[in-house]
């Protein structure tokens, strides 16, 4: 069968088996299912070559225990789908951040960034390795006091 018939056919297979009921209710953790244009991308990578597994929420992705195959990812490069948009935090996780934040640099950790204005996530770029492992080792007190349960 080929890619283009299999794509849509995935999709809705994947999103009448979405709808069934359960107990469960989604949460952030969730994961959207795979779009077209993932599966495209991924039915091209598998064509060159490339080992795919499945999520458990059925979208593809590379085996990252095999090699990295280098040509493929080129030769897919034109059917790489644009990166998912930031999934923006709700005020109160925000402001959570924001106060964590504040308060490590209250006491003491005078480098550690603003959480992203938007997604409320603390990046990791902003920051040496050697300060992210001093602040786990050495600011442990800091930290249970300005973090907030998750």
């Amino acid at each position: 069968m080929h890619a283009r018939y299999f794509a849509p056919l995935l999709l809705i297979c994947i999103s009448l088996t979405g709808c069934g009921g359960g107990d469960k209710e989604p949460g952030a953790s969730d994961s959207p299912p795979p779009t077209a244009a993932e599966i495209a991308y991924y039915d091209c990578l598998k064509n060159h070559g490339v080992a795919i597994v499945h999520t458990d929420y059925g979208a593809p992705r590379e085996d990252k225990s095999k090699p990295w195959n280098e040509e493929a990812h080129k030769a897919c490069e034109a059917v790489l789908p644009p990166p998912a948009k930031p999934r923006p935090a709700e005020p109160e996780q925000l402001a959570a951040a924001q106060r964590e934040a504040a308060c490590l640099r209250a006491e003491g950790v005078s480098w550690y960034p603003d959480p992203d204005p938007v997604t409320g996530e603390t990046d990791q770029t902003k920051g040496t390795p050697e300060q992210w492992s001093a602040l786990k080792r050495d600011h442990v007190d800091a930290l249970k006091k300005c973090r907030t349960p998750r």
